[in-house]
């Protein structure tokens, strides 16, 4: 069991002189040479290599760059410093280290090297298994993300409506919302102004100018007795109906408000700002 153990801590530490460079899983020249017990640390593994320099090309073995090493340094604390030679360590990946084995000669080079080889390939294990979950948290992420995305659109404002025969309290609803979203002034265009647009108007703060054409002189009157939120415009130019909200939100509507809901009809939000700033210069406000 004792010897069981300590072979499961060394393969732990195998495992922990493992790192990442370049997208590579690799090993310091220095933990190899401790690893395959080299009398002469990393200079026993630099002249085997010299000897042999043709059996090691790029993928298997190089030299980091100083940001390369003072990473790794800062990855390992600074519990390998002693280890670590001052000037730039070679590492070696993992064919890199099994062409090293074949020509290292040191008593324990074969059982090492097993066991080098063994925490490769646990390494790879856990990167796979981590990949997995992560594609899975990132599929759930994007699945969240999706119906968050949904969830919001079903809160945006829609800027069209269409009302058909009868639907009177609908349109009658949907006006006032839009005179709610005003911050201070509204203007109401609308040829036909009577009783029912001022009974609205009249449960708003807001200061509204009516430009219109037709109008019943004494409900305006009886109205400004009480009220003093409406400005009217008399203007006979205009044949369509608008709402502009704070000089900045525009909408259409195509009945008359004294009619809403009584014929089909839609109150569309207009997203152009030329159209609205040319509505703006012609009412001259």
């Amino acid at each position: 069991m004792v010897i069981n153990n300590l072979i499961e801590k060394e393969d732990t530490e195998i495992k922990n002189m493992i790192y990442e460079v370049r997208g590579r899983q690799v090993m310091l020249d220095s933990d190899l040479a401790s690893l395959y017990e080299c009398k002469n640390g990393t200079k026993t593994i630099n002249l085997a290599v010299k000897r042999h320099i043709n059996r090691f090309p790029e993928r298997f073995m190089f030299q980091l760059t100083k940001d390369e090493y003072d990473y790794l340094r800062f990855q390992t604390e600074t519990t390998k410093d002693n280890n670590m030679s001052r000037t730039l360590p070679y590492v070696f990946t993992e064919q890199g280290v099994a062409m090293l084995a074949t020509i290292l000669r040191t008593p324990v080079a074969e059982e090492v090297s097993i066991r080098i080889m063994d925490a490769f390939v646990t390494m790879r294990k856990y990167i796979s298994g981590d990949l997995i979950e992560y594609s899975k948290l990132l599929i759930n992420h994007e699945n969240r993300i999706a119906l968050l995305e949904n969830t919001f659109d079903s809160f945006k404002e829609q800027n069209n409506h269409i009302f058909f025969e009868g639907q009177i309290y609908d349109a009658y609803s949907l006006m006032i919302k839009i005179f709610e979203k005003a911050l201070s002034n509204i203007v109401i265009i609308d040829n036909y102004i009577d009783k029912n647009i001022l009974d609205i108007l009249s449960k708003t703060n807001k200061q509204v100018t009516l430009i219109t054409n037709k109008y019943k002189i004494q409900d305006y009157e009886k109205y400004k007795e009480q009220y003093n939120n409406i400005t009217l415009v008399v203007n006979n130019s205009f044949h369509d109906r608008f709402i502009i909200l704070d000089k900045e939100i525009l909408y259409h509507s195509g009945a008359s408000f004294k009619d809403l809901g009584k014929k089909c009809f839609a109150i569309t939000k207009i997203e152009s700002k030329e159209i609205l700033n040319d509505l703006l210069d012609k009412l001259q406000l």
